[in-house]
Protein backbone atom coordinates (compact mmCIF):
# COMPACT_ATOMS: atom_id res chain seq x y z
CA UNK A 1 0.00 0.00 0.00
CA UNK A 2 1.79 3.22 -1.40
CA UNK A 3 2.27 5.86 1.83
CA UNK A 4 0.19 9.09 1.54
CA UNK A 5 2.30 11.46 3.36
CA UNK A 6 -0.28 14.46 2.73
CA UNK A 7 -3.15 12.55 3.43
CA UNK A 8 -1.89 11.24 6.96
CA UNK A 9 -0.68 15.12 7.65
CA UNK A 10 -4.76 15.90 6.84
CA UNK A 11 -6.04 12.97 8.93
CA UNK A 12 -3.44 14.26 12.09
CA UNK A 13 -4.80 17.84 11.82
CA UNK A 14 -8.14 16.73 11.68
CA UNK A 15 -7.83 14.86 14.70
CA UNK A 16 -5.54 17.97 16.56
CA UNK A 17 -8.80 20.34 15.98
CA UNK A 18 -11.34 17.69 16.88
CA UNK A 19 -9.43 16.88 20.68
CA UNK A 20 -8.00 20.42 21.28
CA UNK A 21 -9.89 22.32 24.00
CA UNK A 22 -10.67 25.90 22.73
CA UNK A 23 -8.85 28.76 24.16
CA UNK A 24 -10.83 30.68 26.42
CA UNK A 25 -10.34 34.68 26.41
CA UNK A 26 -10.92 36.72 29.46
CA UNK A 27 -11.53 40.16 28.87
CA UNK A 28 -11.98 42.36 31.89
CA UNK A 29 -13.89 45.41 31.95
CA UNK A 30 -11.48 48.80 31.27
CA UNK A 31 -14.22 51.30 32.26
CA UNK A 32 -13.31 51.21 35.96
CA UNK A 33 -9.62 52.08 34.73
CA UNK A 34 -10.92 55.04 32.57
CA UNK A 35 -13.38 56.28 35.36
CA UNK A 36 -10.23 56.38 38.05
CA UNK A 37 -7.92 58.43 35.66
CA UNK A 38 -11.16 60.63 35.39
CA UNK A 39 -11.46 61.03 39.59
CA UNK A 40 -8.30 61.64 40.51
CA UNK A 41 -7.67 64.32 38.05
CA UNK A 42 -11.60 65.81 38.12
CA UNK A 43 -12.57 65.28 41.18
CA UNK A 44 -9.59 67.72 43.04
CA UNK A 45 -10.08 70.08 39.88
CA UNK A 46 -13.67 71.07 40.50
CA UNK A 47 -12.81 71.67 44.17
CA UNK A 48 -9.75 74.14 42.96
CA UNK A 49 -12.37 75.59 40.17
CA UNK A 50 -14.70 76.51 43.49
CA UNK A 51 -12.05 78.17 45.06
CA UNK A 52 -11.85 75.63 48.39
CA UNK A 53 -9.50 76.47 50.73
CA UNK A 54 -8.55 79.35 49.05
CA UNK A 55 -7.09 77.04 46.16
CA UNK A 56 -6.13 78.28 42.58
CA UNK A 57 -8.65 77.42 40.26
CA UNK A 58 -6.10 77.41 36.80
CA UNK A 59 -5.50 73.55 38.22
CA UNK A 60 -1.64 73.98 37.22
CA UNK A 61 -0.77 72.57 40.71
CA UNK A 62 -2.32 69.18 39.75
CA UNK A 63 -1.36 69.48 36.07
CA UNK A 64 0.71 65.90 36.67
CA UNK A 65 -2.88 64.28 37.27
CA UNK A 66 -3.77 66.36 33.79
CA UNK A 67 -1.59 64.19 32.18
CA UNK A 68 -1.07 60.91 34.21
CA UNK A 69 -4.32 60.20 35.20
CA UNK A 70 -6.88 62.21 33.07
CA UNK A 71 -5.14 61.76 29.72
CA UNK A 72 -3.30 58.38 30.29
CA UNK A 73 -5.58 56.21 31.83
CA UNK A 74 -8.37 57.99 30.16
CA UNK A 75 -6.64 57.02 26.86
CA UNK A 76 -5.78 53.84 27.51
CA UNK A 77 -9.37 52.88 28.65
CA UNK A 78 -10.65 54.12 25.78
CA UNK A 79 -8.37 51.93 23.34
CA UNK A 80 -9.55 48.91 25.82
CA UNK A 81 -12.89 49.42 25.08
CA UNK A 82 -12.06 49.86 21.21
CA UNK A 83 -10.88 46.39 21.25
CA UNK A 84 -14.66 45.17 23.30
CA UNK A 85 -16.12 46.66 20.33
CA UNK A 86 -17.83 49.51 22.67
CA UNK A 87 -17.40 52.45 20.40
CA UNK A 88 -19.75 55.18 22.50
CA UNK A 89 -17.37 54.05 25.49
CA UNK A 90 -14.25 54.07 23.32
CA UNK A 91 -14.64 57.75 21.87
CA UNK A 92 -15.61 59.19 24.86
CA UNK A 93 -13.26 58.07 26.99
CA UNK A 94 -10.21 58.53 24.60
CA UNK A 95 -12.03 62.21 23.51
CA UNK A 96 -12.04 63.77 27.61
CA UNK A 97 -8.36 62.33 27.81
CA UNK A 98 -6.70 64.05 24.51
CA UNK A 99 -8.91 67.20 26.67
CA UNK A 100 -7.12 66.58 29.65
CA UNK A 101 -3.81 66.14 27.48
CA UNK A 102 -4.22 69.11 26.14
CA UNK A 103 -5.18 71.28 29.36
CA UNK A 104 -2.12 69.86 30.61
CA UNK A 105 0.05 70.72 27.41
CA UNK A 106 -1.50 74.42 28.18
CA UNK A 107 -0.46 74.52 31.54
CA UNK A 108 3.17 73.43 30.75
CA UNK A 109 5.58 76.17 29.58
CA UNK A 110 7.66 73.70 27.73
CA UNK A 111 4.70 73.45 25.06
CA UNK A 112 4.85 77.19 24.75
CA UNK A 113 1.21 77.40 24.34
CA UNK A 114 1.23 81.10 26.37
CA UNK A 115 4.36 81.98 25.63
CA UNK A 116 3.66 84.54 22.52
CA UNK A 117 0.61 85.71 25.18
CA UNK A 118 2.22 86.45 27.94
CA UNK A 119 3.88 90.07 28.85
CA UNK A 120 7.42 90.42 29.70
CA UNK A 121 7.24 93.15 32.06
CA UNK A 122 4.74 91.62 33.59
CA UNK A 123 4.31 88.28 33.37
CA UNK A 124 0.82 88.03 33.01
CA UNK A 125 -1.53 86.55 30.21
CA UNK A 126 -3.00 89.18 27.56
CA UNK A 127 -6.55 89.05 26.79
CA UNK A 128 -6.02 87.58 23.53
CA UNK A 129 -5.61 84.16 25.70
CA UNK A 130 -8.86 84.40 27.64
CA UNK A 131 -10.58 85.01 24.40
CA UNK A 132 -8.69 82.19 22.39
CA UNK A 133 -9.21 79.25 25.01
CA UNK A 134 -12.62 79.91 25.52
CA UNK A 135 -13.36 78.41 22.37
CA UNK A 136 -11.96 75.22 22.98
CA UNK A 137 -14.10 74.95 26.06
CA UNK A 138 -17.52 76.00 24.27
CA UNK A 139 -16.68 73.05 22.18
CA UNK A 140 -15.73 70.40 24.25
CA UNK A 141 -18.78 71.19 25.56
CA UNK A 142 -20.62 71.08 22.10
CA UNK A 143 -18.88 67.83 21.97
CA UNK A 144 -20.56 67.12 25.34
CA UNK A 145 -24.09 67.61 24.60
CA UNK A 146 -23.82 65.16 21.53
CA UNK A 147 -22.04 62.24 24.32
CA UNK A 148 -25.72 63.34 26.05
CA UNK A 149 -27.69 63.03 23.26
CA UNK A 150 -26.67 59.40 23.04
CA UNK A 151 -26.43 58.30 26.80
CA UNK A 152 -30.25 58.79 26.92
CA UNK A 153 -30.16 54.99 25.95
CA UNK A 154 -27.57 54.17 28.50
CA UNK A 155 -28.65 55.07 32.22
CA UNK A 156 -29.42 57.49 34.36
CA UNK A 157 -25.55 57.72 35.67
CA UNK A 158 -24.40 58.99 32.49
CA UNK A 159 -27.48 61.45 31.23
CA UNK A 160 -26.67 63.08 34.84
CA UNK A 161 -22.94 63.01 33.99
CA UNK A 162 -22.60 64.17 30.32
CA UNK A 163 -25.88 67.06 31.16
CA UNK A 164 -23.44 68.05 34.21
CA UNK A 165 -20.30 68.35 31.76
CA UNK A 166 -22.65 69.68 28.89
CA UNK A 167 -22.99 73.07 31.13
CA UNK A 168 -19.72 73.15 33.23
CA UNK A 169 -17.78 73.50 29.61
CA UNK A 170 -20.10 76.73 28.38
CA UNK A 171 -19.47 78.22 31.86
CA UNK A 172 -15.55 77.97 32.01
CA UNK A 173 -15.76 79.72 28.21
CA UNK A 174 -17.62 82.44 29.21
CA UNK A 175 -15.50 82.69 32.51
CA UNK A 176 -12.45 83.20 29.84
CA UNK A 177 -14.30 85.69 27.94
CA UNK A 178 -15.32 87.84 31.15
CA UNK A 179 -12.10 87.72 33.05
CA UNK A 180 -10.82 89.01 29.37
CA UNK A 181 -13.41 91.56 29.23
CA UNK A 182 -12.23 92.54 33.06
CA UNK A 183 -15.11 91.45 34.53
CA UNK A 184 -13.08 89.62 37.70
CA UNK A 185 -16.33 88.74 40.02
CA UNK A 186 -18.51 87.54 36.93
CA UNK A 187 -15.48 85.71 36.26
CA UNK A 188 -15.34 83.99 39.46
CA UNK A 189 -18.55 82.77 39.59
CA UNK A 190 -18.96 81.52 36.22
CA UNK A 191 -15.63 79.35 37.33
CA UNK A 192 -17.38 78.24 40.63
CA UNK A 193 -20.64 77.53 38.60
CA UNK A 194 -18.45 75.24 36.29
CA UNK A 195 -16.24 74.16 39.20
CA UNK A 196 -20.04 73.18 40.47
CA UNK A 197 -20.65 71.16 37.49
CA UNK A 198 -17.68 69.23 36.97
CA UNK A 199 -18.16 68.31 40.63
CA UNK A 200 -21.30 66.65 39.55
CA UNK A 201 -19.54 64.80 36.98
CA UNK A 202 -17.22 63.50 39.72
CA UNK A 203 -19.95 62.33 41.88
CA UNK A 204 -21.38 60.08 39.21
CA UNK A 205 -17.91 59.10 37.89
CA UNK A 206 -17.06 57.73 41.54
CA UNK A 207 -20.50 55.45 41.43
CA UNK A 208 -20.20 54.28 37.88
CA UNK A 209 -16.52 53.28 38.94
CA UNK A 210 -17.48 51.70 42.43
CA UNK A 211 -20.31 50.40 40.80
CA UNK A 212 -18.03 48.57 38.22
CA UNK A 213 -15.45 47.68 40.77
CA UNK A 214 -18.01 45.51 43.07
CA UNK A 215 -19.94 44.08 39.96
CA UNK A 216 -16.35 42.69 39.46
CA UNK A 217 -15.74 41.15 42.42
CA UNK A 218 -19.02 39.27 42.46
CA UNK A 219 -20.01 41.26 45.70
CA UNK A 220 -23.48 40.77 47.52
CA UNK A 221 -24.64 43.98 46.01
CA UNK A 222 -24.54 46.34 43.13
CA UNK A 223 -25.39 49.77 43.14
CA UNK A 224 -28.15 50.89 40.90
CA UNK A 225 -27.43 53.13 37.15
CA UNK A 226 -30.88 53.60 36.30
CA UNK A 227 -31.23 51.66 32.87
CA UNK A 228 -32.87 53.29 30.25
CA UNK A 229 -32.42 50.87 27.27
CA UNK A 230 -35.83 50.14 27.47
CA UNK A 231 -37.25 53.50 27.91
CA UNK A 232 -35.60 54.34 24.45
CA UNK A 233 -36.19 51.64 22.16
CA UNK A 234 -33.38 51.16 19.87
CA UNK A 235 -33.65 51.22 15.88
CA UNK A 236 -32.53 47.66 15.21
CA UNK A 237 -35.80 46.67 17.48
CA UNK A 238 -37.52 48.88 15.78
CA UNK A 239 -36.87 47.46 12.18
CA UNK A 240 -37.26 44.03 14.07
CA UNK A 241 -40.50 44.87 15.39
CA UNK A 242 -41.87 46.42 12.06
CA UNK A 243 -41.10 43.51 10.19
CA UNK A 244 -42.73 41.23 12.69
CA UNK A 245 -45.57 43.27 12.24
CA UNK A 246 -45.53 42.70 8.30
CA UNK A 247 -45.02 39.27 8.43
CA UNK A 248 -48.36 38.77 10.69
CA UNK A 249 -49.93 40.91 7.84
CA UNK A 250 -48.85 38.65 4.98
CA UNK A 251 -49.45 36.20 6.91
CA UNK A 252 -53.20 37.21 7.73
CA UNK A 253 -53.98 38.37 3.80
CA UNK A 254 -52.72 34.80 2.43
CA UNK A 255 -55.27 33.14 5.00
Amino acid sequence: MPYDSEKLAEAIIAQARSTAKPMKKNWGNPAPLALAGLVMTLTPLSCQLMGWRGSDPSGAANNGAHFFCGGLLLFLGGLLEFFLAHTFAFVVYCAYGGFFLALGATLTPGFGAETPYTSTATGLLSDDFYNSFGFFYLFVGLLSFVFFICSIRTNVCLVVLFLAYTLAFPLLAAAEWTHAQGQMDLSHRLTVGGGAACFVVSICSWWAMIGGLLESVDFPFTLPMGDLSHVVPGASKSHHEEVHVLDLEKQDEQV
